[in-house]
């Protein structure tokens, strides 16, 4: 899953994507390097970040939408509003990926049950604007199951299949660095809840702590697309889905060898899918 950010205050690429022109362009060039559905995403979720309008985020987005699902790509929208899972969806996205599980607008899980939408539940404790109040954990691995699969349940009982659910822990989302880790170490506790989880570890602070780089500039966030890839190919081994990345290429580069040192029929059916 390709990431393609139409925002001017991405922590990963600087606002570099705001036009959508530009958005469509870098969006084509995933697709190219291997990714087979780009995520689009028109609000903020970095740590800090205040929410925008709906009609906003919905301008920025649904051009970029409506190109690439022209293209015949099987596009995501990456979104905490109902008003806008709609519109996207009508636009032509395939998918709904609400990093709050349907907590930041209550009425998203029934919007999309309305649809033939799937959606990823991600974890969720709060909004960006207060990202590490809540990163309280006695357990993180236990309780990020356990909240995950209360946002599986919720889903369900607002009208959407199993089929068409997605879970994400939510990395870097009200946690810190060990947190996350712990997490990461956790995903086969995760693989099972549903069909599918996806990852998305890529270029996050958490990466750069460990490399020691935490507070590295946009314009130099290659280990953290190295530290990406490595993540990525540990996630597919663990069983997921699918992994969300920025630098697409340097991923697919490294599924491939992990396909090749483990034989193709381990590989095959995740690295199609991711």
């Amino acid at each position: 899953m390709g990431v393609v950010n139409v925002t001017p205050d991405s922590f990963s690429d600087g606002g570099r994507y705001i036009d959508a022109d530009a958005a469509i362009v870098h969006a084509r060039s995933l697709h190219a390097q291997g990714a087979a559905i780009l995520d689009i995403g028109g609000e903020s979720t970095r740590p800090g970040a205040v929410r925008v309008e709906p009609a906003l985020e919905q301008e920025r987005v649904l051009p970029v939408i409506e190109a690439l699902s022209a293209d015949g790509i099987a596009v995501s929208i990456d979104t905490m509003n109902a008003s806008t899972a709609v519109a996207a969806v009508a636009a032509g996205a395939r998918i709904v990926n609400d990093v709050s599980g349907g907590l930041a607008d209550p009425d998203l899980l029934a919007a999309v049950a309305g649809t033939e939408a799937d959606i990823v539940l991600g974890h969720w404790r709060g909004p960006s604007a207060e990202m590490y109040a809540s990163a309280q954990y006695d357990d993180p691995v236990r309780e990020v199951v356990a909240e995950l699969a209360r946002r599986v349940e919720a889903a369900a009982q607002a009208g959407i299949p199993p089929g068409r659910i997605v879970a994400d822990p939510g990395i870097g989302f009200n946690k810190r660095g060990e947190q996350n880790w712990a997490v990461l170490r956790g995903l086969p506790r995760l693989i099972g809840l549903v069909p599918r989880v996806l990852v998305g570890t890529s270029r996050k602070r958490f990466l750069g702590e460990a490399l020691g780089e935490p507070d590295a500039p946009v314009d130099d966030l290659a280990r953290r697309d190295l530290a990406t890839a490595v993540t990525s190919v540990l996630a597919a081994h663990a069983g997921a889905w699918a992994v969300r990345v920025h630098d697409v290429a340097a991923t697919r580069d490294a599924l491939r060898i992990a396909q090749c040192w483990e034989g193709e029929g381990r590989w095959t059916s995740r690295t199609r899918s991711s």
